[in-house]
């Protein structure tokens, strides 16, 4: 069964990294988790070295152990052994590169499937969905598919916003949604706003935070809404 907490984001403004998010993660690894194998791969302005540092940090503080999937050893057989997979936020074409280039997409999800918790946050969250063609992020390198590990069968966009700065001429966050919807017509996409996320925990979906999802479905008026348990009607087939 898979087990997923997909957030939108990590940091919040005036609150330290993870700390919105936080009991959320405790509740849902609970105490029989040990360590959790760290995938670092989104970080670009970091070192991988120094991005696991920081999860370390704090997840050290919240009871957990963390190895990297880039410490010494094979990364495919860290997958095989992980007892959770935490996967984090930064340049989701870099993320999925990575996956790619280091054949982790299959074992990613095979464990998934097995049971195993994973978490995601900003790309790590793209990175759940069956493609990346949702996220924000520039694509600064190219992987060799778009295709990601289809855990859940509809999209993300995290750190939404439906705000439309000013004398600005470019397209909002909702065109720009709406240009993905007019060529993938049966693909919907949720609308993460900062704050929130997504538990798929025991073939039912749930939404944590404060802030209401919006979702898109093509020629369909988006809905804002905080229940989120019967959106999707073929979920728990998906997921079995």
């Amino acid at each position: 069964m898979k087990q997923l907490l997909l957030l939108s984001n990590s940091t919040m403004r005036g609150h330290s990294f993870l700390a919105w998010p936080e009991e959320h993660i405790k509740t849902f690894l609970g105490s029989e988790i040990q360590e959790i194998l760290f995938i670092p791969y989104a970080a670009v302005h970091i070192a991988w070295a120094g991005y696991k540092k920081a999860i370390q940090k704090r997840f050290d503080e919240m009871g957990y152990a963390i190895e990297s999937v880039y410490d010494k050893g094979d990364p495919v057989e860290k997958i095989h052994r992980a007892d959770a997979i935490v996967v984090g936020g930064g340049n989701t074409f870099a993320l999925l590169y990575h996956v790619y280039r280091y054949q982790l997409l299959k074992p990613i999800q095979e464990r998934v499937a097995e049971g195993i918790p994973y978490i995601g946050w900003s790309a790590g969250s793209n990175l759940a969905c069956p493609s990346i063609r949702t996220t924000n992020d520039m694509p600064i390198i190219e992987p060799p598919s778009m295709d990601a590990l289809n855990l859940i069968p509809f999209q993300l966009n995290p750190h939404y916003t439906d705000f439309v700065q000013p004398d600005h001429g470019g397209e909002s966050r909702d065109d720009r949604i709406n240009e993905f919807l007019t060529i993938n017509k049966d693909m919907p996409v949720v609308g993460l706003r900062e704050g929130s996320g997504l538990i798929v925990k025991d073939e039912h979906i749930q939404l944590v935070g404060n802030n209401p999802v919006k979702i898109f479905r093509h020629g369909e008026k988006p809905l804002e809404t905080t229940d989120v348990a019967n959106l999707f009607p073929n979920f728990r087939i998906f997921l079995t």
